[in-house]
């Protein structure tokens, strides 16, 4: 197959000249959680026709990859209507969803980005919800509990089903007529390949997240507190994970000792061993939460947006784990709370006191009991379910 254009482009036909299903997986993470699905999928239906806007996971997992946008995930996606790439690819999507007729379109994640291209498809009246052939499916709901609630009328009208990854986001939409199924959680899986492990003789992982300005905000915070500790006579040694050479150039602006070593994360690399953490309130947190390694939670943004974030959302907790379990598993030290000083003990408790240690394996075991998967719901299932 010849690969796809770059701008200006249009997006190929399917091979054979048909399809059952279009994916549309904006970054890298969702179209790891679609591969799977498509795997998932093709175990229980083989003869499924899946096409795909997404990456090099889902071409790899038996779909026709149309084009491949994680590519292009740096770019963001909040302010996708502005930028000229994104209102080609929009509408070239409905476009070929005009012209191709997959029986449904399952977008997953990338709300800034995918909710777009469904209410455009609704608007062309090309989904069944506007009298179309094609239904429109979700995976991986946005945060509506946390921030802009409202988005969930909308979704309401315009789609036919979502798949959630937290037990009580179906909760949210309770008083929508949107159809709901919780699946379990990727991260919960089978085949998922965890990235971190807990070994208390490991060294101490410093994860100030995957976007440059919170790691320019959290890492010297990081970096501060672990050299207090270093300086209060701890001997374990540090290591920062990082996903992309955008995030490595933004850790080494900070100047960090060589005692610190900077990892790359590789996806599907033998899991990094460690004895405790400080997070930032990202994904990562929730990856070490569930494999049991003890630490903090730390977040820092520049005032406004903090005010503005206090305004708009709406939780008790930053960190999943956290709200998933209504309690602080990883104590969180927000703005001017995260103090070399304060982090720096988190890290000696996490690393000393065995209470804590045991506690947090607790509360690993509760976490993958909430997010396994229901023995009735999968999403190759859902997705052949909504297929036909």
């Amino acid at each position: 197959m010849a690969a796809p254009k770059q701008l200006p482009f249009s997006l190929p036909s399917p091979e054979g000249g048909a399809v059952d299903l279009l994916i549309v997986a904006a970054e890298h993470s969702g179209d790891q959680h679609a591969a799977r699905a498509v795997r998932e999928l093709k175990a229980l239906r083989p003869e499924m026709r899946v096409c795909a806007v997404g990456g090099p996971a889902l071409a790899a997992s038996g779909a026709q990859l149309l084009f491949d946008l994680t590519a292009h995930s740096a770019l963001g996606f909040a302010a996708v209507i502005k930028i000229p790439f994104f209102r080609r690819l929009i509408a070239d999507i409905v476009r070929w969803v005009g012209e191709h007729r997959p029986k449904a379109v399952c977008f997953v994640d990338s709300s800034g980005l995918n909710l777009r291209i469904a209410k455009a498809l609704f608007a062309r009246g090309l989904t069944s919800k506007a009298g179309g052939p094609t239904k429109a499916l979700y995976f991986i709901s946005p945060q509506i509990w946390a921030s802009r609630a409202g988005r969930r009328f909308a979704m309401a009208a315009h789609l036919d089903g979502l798949a959630t990854i937290f037990p009580f986001e179906p909760e949210c939409y309770a008083d929508t007529k949107l159809p709901v199924t919780f699946i379990g959680h990727p991260f919960v899986s089978a085949e998922h390949v965890a990235p971190v492990r807990y070994d208390p003789n490991g060294p101490i992982l410093l994860l100030p997240g995957s976007r440059k300005g919170a790691v320019a905000r959290i890492f010297p915070a990081l970096l501060d507190a672990y050299l207090w500790y270093r300086n209060d006579g701890g001997d374990h040694r540090a290591v920062v994970l990082y996903p992309s050479d955008k995030i490595l150039a933004a850790l080494q602006a900070a100047k960090p000792p060589a005692e610190v070593e900077l990892r790359h994360l590789a996806v599907g690399a033998e899991p990094v061993a460690a004895s405790a953490v400080l997070t930032s309130s990202g994904t990562m947190s929730l990856e070490c939460a569930l494999a049991g390694i003890p630490g903090a939670v730390v977040y820092r943004t520049d005032p406004f947006t903090y005010m503005i974030g206090r305004w708009i959302v709406k939780v008790p907790y930053l960190g999943i784990a956290n709200l998933l379990l209504g309690e602080a598993m990883y104590p969180e030290y927000i703005q001017g709370a995260a103090t070399p000083a304060r982090l720096a003990a988190q890290l000696t408790a996490s690393l000393r006191e065995p209470d804590r240690i045991e506690q947090t394996r607790l509360h690993a075991e509760k976490l993958r009991a909430l997010l396994a998967q229901p023995a009735t719901n999968s999403i190759g299932g859902w997705l052949a379910g909504h297929i036909g």
